[in-house]
């Protein structure tokens, strides 16, 4: 996150109601992403980290 507040590509798109760790889920109900890219995010690089949020941002926009 940018020091305005701003969210960045490499910011975690977690929005703090994970149905992987807490149901067990294999897909978010939260953030849409799998378990494992849950678990292991912080270990990504900041490229894999933009990849997926872009991957993320498209699905959404795919459902609108």
């Amino acid at each position: 996150m940018k020091i305005n507040g701003e969210r960045d590509l490499t910011d975690s798109p977690c929005i703090g109601i994970c149905s992987t760790t807490n149901v067990g889920d294999d897909v978010c109900l939260g953030c849409h992403r799998s378990a494992m890219e849950v678990i292991e995010w912080n270990t990504y690089s900041d490229a894999e980290k933009i990849a997926i949020n872009l991957r993320l941002i498209r699905e959404r926009q795919g459902k609108i």
